[in-house]
């Protein structure tokens, strides 16, 4: 049938809406594009098969549709039903006859199935994504009844060709392919234009790795790309176009042409259409997949049939482009929103967006998120709303780290940027672009430097060599990059790859060499402590740079503890090598066997399996052995011969023994100088019992002292002690403090009686103070301190224990098994509170607490900022406050106005080196370990005289009782029994057992053995 004019359509129209209105069929909706990858054909066939046996094809419909955005349930259904539409993932054949039976027939929800990321949709704003994934592609009766070329009648109709520009100008609309260029303002110039003919092409050459907005609007909704187009043609006076499509795309091809057929068919498109003095033809040019042809001056050539190469511009498309003639060029988004600009309104569409763009933009996610998939938002929001909400956030276990936007030719920015509003500007200001619309989204387990090295290859490998500057100049970059990857590269290197990527951007012919620096510029800007680690420590942080990293367990540790080399003599019953090889690297396997926040376990390939080794328990199973047998740290302590070389150490925790133990080993005489009566530092006083008991710390601390050692008690910087002093007398001086120091939470009242710091109650607790806290105690805060204070409180007789955060308790920065285990305990939580009062109450505290709910403005670290709820506020009593908020350094203090090099821990001050929580701020036992061993390393570097660089260890070879034909088990992860709950509160004792020697070998053998690999 073919449209004679604008009434006969409308009337078909009115038609088709009509049996849609008066039909009570269910539609099952099923993505056939991106979920054919996950079975959604065979999904479909089945679905089909089985309503067919059933007898319900007159009940139900199968719709197959486009992308349905959330890809990461990939398959997908929705299934429409009178009181709404539920959407189910992970669909596999045998869920078919449930869903039918339950959903379709019941109204009853599946919930194992159902979607549950609400926020995905919820905070969209869908728009000219609206029919992808509702209406069947091929089908033109489903695009006419969500009204399919309403826009077009509107032009044909009601508007001139300078009607519909104006709208298009007052709209706001930019080109959605990248450089956001005003859409309008390249129409008015091609219909100026007064050389004929005129052509129009839409640019589907969506060549960026990780995006696929054009490719979901092609086959999702192809007759709203077609609409686009023909409102475009009459606006600019074109009777001829093209949509360049890349060949990697076929079922967009497929769908496309399918379309174009029905509204050739339908008198949608050639002579006279709807029987109105306006003559179009379109047709498809399919690329070969080069990247540089998405570039608009290359794509014309390809479309001639010529090489696709940019060539200098002007002259522009619009004075001199396809064959010589005026031609206009967008993309494939930016046609999408023209029927809606027509048909809602120009203003309407300018006000979703910002004062310079208006509208949405469709952003594909990808990379390491919760949610995957097609998020459409207005222009303007945050790329947290984006990533931390609609995306969902990091993966289980893991922290964002940044965000690659605009493809390989954009930025990375870093987590902390993340309330950076997208538009064109902005982005553009901090050093990315926003593209066609793709966001890659990494990790902690993705190295920057990899990144811009991978990105950097991609387009150098697409570069068309018609220019030096791209040609070479990306070559150039690409070897640097390279080098530094590989651990081959000097300081100085960073300043040619800064000089370089600049004179790239600044000089090269198309926008492809323009931008192709910008993955390393930006990283550069954002990142540079990865290139310098790389560098300076030869260290790969995320453990990607094959030759810098043995394996990614190994890599993770900051003290470089030997894991794949301990956990395969456990394997291997070789329980005194495995505590032998974690001796010779640390000198507290016992503490850290217990109290480690194991970061080795969260870079362990086996959790991408099921979960990781175990391997803090490992080391604690081998700790306690070799304790069994008599053995510690110092039966595998080995000293070089003595030197006249002496240092002095400032502190007497795991940073200050660690730095001292490594230094006596090579031969230097050092002095502790500890304030306290006894070492350990926080360990000894500020832990509790159940998490670290002092016998084995004492145990430690005994194996760790030898006669090169110097213990002075009673030692206080700043008043018995001066830095002048100790750097006359020393040949270096290492300051590992720790940070003791309570942050201020002021709030009136919180000097009263029962109100405690948190440091200050634990330390009481380790001495036996507190005998009595009375049946309601709360403690505010986060952490782990916090979490320490409570499951203390429960131990001392509290009846009930609270814990105020103000905050939710995914964002909570504590451990999450020290969390778990609280829980367990029976400490409660109550979030988004905090106290704003204490008020004393006879013999109880009178708290005042303020509600709290999560903002729209994102933490340096990605987590939501809370703010006040006014007018919310609780009354509570209490007979104990424990104020556990976090701790300072003095840092600033007793070294005002210093330069410190982190990597080596040297200061700018002649002989002094820092490190440990005195420079970190509150860290963990295992960072101040690893900073014990590197401040060491440096000390002794710069005692030789020689240029003081980190401390690094040797090139990892792979031990010869590595068994390489053994497999590893495929058994789940063992778990050490714990002490019983009620129990717990009745005693200090250790809540953690220690594996049997079977558990501890099953453990071992689930390691992957990623060594393997060297």
């Amino acid at each position: 049938m073919k449209f004679r004019n604008i009434s006969h359509l409308q009337k078909y129209r009115e038609r088709i809406k009509l049996s849609f209105h008066q039909t009570d069929v269910i539609r099952v909706r099923i993505c056939i594009t991106g979920c054919r990858a996950n079975g959604s054909l065979t999904l479909l066939k089945y679905f089909s098969q089985e309503i067919d046996r059933r007898g319900l094809s007159e009940k139900i419909q199968i719709v197959p549709t486009g992308c349905q955005k959330f890809c990461s349930g990939a398959p997908v259904i929705s299934v429409d039903m009178s009181e709404g539409t539920v959407m189910y993932h992970g669909v596999s054949v045998k869920d078919v006859p449930a869903i039918i039976q339950q959903t379709v027939n019941k109204g009853k929800i599946i919930p194992h199935l159902v979607v549950k990321e609400k926020k995905f949709f919820d905070y969209q704003t869908i728009q000219v994504s609206k029919n992808c994934g509702y209406i069947n592609p091929f089908s033109l009766k489903e695009y006419l009844w969500q009204d399919g070329f309403c826009g077009l009648e509107k032009v044909l109709m009601e508007m001139t060709p300078e009607n519909v520009i104006e709208a298009v100008k007052k709209s706001r609309l930019r080109g959605r392919g990248g450089a956001g260029f005003p859409t309008w303002w390249k129409w008015e110039l091609t219909r100026k234009n007064t050389n004929t003919p005129r052509y129009l092409v839409c640019n589907g050459d969506e060549g960026d790795p990780g995006a696929f907005m054009d490719r979901a609007l092609l086959e999702g909704s192809p007759y709203q790309i077609i609409e686009g187009i023909l409102i475009a043609a009459y606006a600019i006076g074109a009777e001829k176009g093209f949509v360049y499509v890349r060949a990697e795309y076929p079922i967009a091809v497929e769908h496309l042409q399918h379309a174009i057929a029905e509204c050739y068919r339908h008198g949608l498109l050639g002579r006279n259409i709807l029987g109105q003095q306006f003559s179009f033809d379109l047709e498809i040019k399919e690329g070969a997949g080069a990247f540089v042809c998405g570039e608009e001056t290359a794509l014309m050539l390809s479309i001639e049939g010529q090489r696709g190469m940019p060539r200098p511009r002007p002259p522009f498309p619009a004075q001199a482009g396809l064959w010589g003639k005026p031609t206009c060029i967008n993309n494939v988004e930016t046609f999408a929103n023209i029927p809606l600009i027509i048909t809602q309104g120009e203003e309407n569409f300018a006000a979703l967006g910002t004062m310079e763009s208006g509208g949405t933009k469709l952003f594909s996610l990808a990379g390491k998120l919760r949610n995957t998939g097609l998020a459409e938002i207005r222009l303007g929001t945050s790329l947290g709303r984006v990533i931390l909400d609609i995306g969902g956030g990091a993966l289980p276990g893991r922290k964002i780290k940044g965000v690659q936007i605009g493809g390989p030719s954009g930025g990375c920015l870093p987590v902390r940027l993340f309330n950076t509003p997208i538009d064109y500007e902005t982005l553009s200001n901090l050093g990315a672009i926003m593209g066609s619309g793709g966001m890659i989204v990494v990790d902690d387990k993705v190295c920057m430097v990899e990144l811009a090295r991978y990105f950097l290859d991609f387009v150098q490998k697409e570069s068309c060599g018609k220019c030096v500057p791209c040609r070479v100049g990306t070559k150039r970059l690409l070897e640097l990059l390279t080098r530094i990857t590989k651990g081959q590269a000097e300081i100085s290197d960073l300043e040619k790859l800064q000089e370089l990527g600049e004179l790239v951007r600044d000089s090269s012919l198309c926008g492809l060499g323009q931008t192709a620096p910008n993955p390393v510029l930006s990283t550069l800007r954002y990142f540079p402590e990865e290139y310098q680690e790389h560098i300076k420590l030869k260290y790969c942080r995320a453990g990607q740079c094959r030759a810098l990293t043995f394996t990614p367990c190994e890599n993770a540790c900051p003290a470089k503890v030997r894991v794949p080399d301990y956990v395969e003599a456990i394997r291997k019953k070789d329980f005194l090598e495995a505590y032998r090889i974690i001796s010779e690297d640390i000198p507290f396997p016992s503490v850290c066997g217990r109290i480690c926040y194991h970061p080795c376990e969260s870079m362990c390939r086996r959790q991408e399996i099921d979960s990781a080794v175990a391997i803090r328990e490992l080391k604690k199973f081998v700790s306690a052995y070799a304790r069994a047998k008599g053995y510690s740290v110092k039966n595998f302590t080995r000293f070089l011969p003595e030197t006249d070389k002496k240092v002095a150490i400032v502190g007497g925790g795991p940073a200050g023994l660690t730095c001292a133990w490594q230094l006596t080993k090579e031969g230097i005489r050092v002095t502790i100088f500890e304030k306290e009566s006894k070492l350990g530092g926080m360990l000894r006083y500020y832990l509790p019992e159940f998490r670290l008991p002092e016998n084995i710390l004492n145990k430690e601390i005994r194996s760790i002292l030898n006669p090169r050692m110097k213990v002075c008690y009673g030692k206080i910087l700043g008043k018995n002690l001066h830095l002048q002093e100790l750097t006359k007398d020393f040949d270096a001086v290492f300051l590992a403090l720790g940070a003791p120091h309570p942050q201020k939470f002021d709030i009136p009242g919180v000097e009263l009686p029962r109100v405690w710091q948190g440091l200050e109650f634990l330390r009481l607790t380790k001495m036996r103070k507190p005998s009595t806290l009375g049946k309601q105690v709360a403690v505010v805060g986060g952490g782990n301190v916090a979490l320490d204070c409570a499951r203390s409180a429960l131990r001392l007789g509290a009846k009930k224990v609270l814990v105020f955060y103000r905050r939710t308790r995914e964002l909570m920065p504590a451990h999450r098994w020290e969390l778990e285990e609280a829980e367990k305990e029976g400490v409660e939580f109550q979030f988004l509170v905090t106290p704003v009062q204490v008020r004393a109450s006879g013999k109880h505290l009178e708290v005042i607490l303020q509600e709290y709910e999560l903002s729209e403005q994102y933490d340096v670290d990605g987590r939501k900022k809370s703010r006040q709820v006014p007018g919310r506020i609780i009354s509570m009593k209490l007979d104990n406050l424990i104020v556990a908020v976090g701790q300072n350094t003095q840092l600033s203090h007793f070294l005002p106005d210093t330069n410190i090099d982190w990597y080596s821990l040297a200061t700018d001050r002649e002989k002094i080196f820092v490190g440990g929580d005195f420079l970190r701020g509150p860290a963990t036992v295992i960072d101040a370990i690893g900073d014990g061993k590197r401040a060491a390393g440096s000390i002794v570097r710069y005692l030789k005289g020689e240029k003081i660089l980190c401390w690094t260890e040797e090139k990892r070879t792979l031990p010869e009782m590595v068994d390489k034909k053994q497999e590893a088990l495929d058994i789940g992860r063992q778990t050490p029994r714990t002490i019983s709950l009620s129990r717990r509160r009745k005693t200090f004792a250790e809540v953690e057992l220690t594996f049997t020697q079977k558990k501890a070998v099953l453990e071992a053998g689930r390691c992957l053995r990623c060594q393997l690999e060297k």
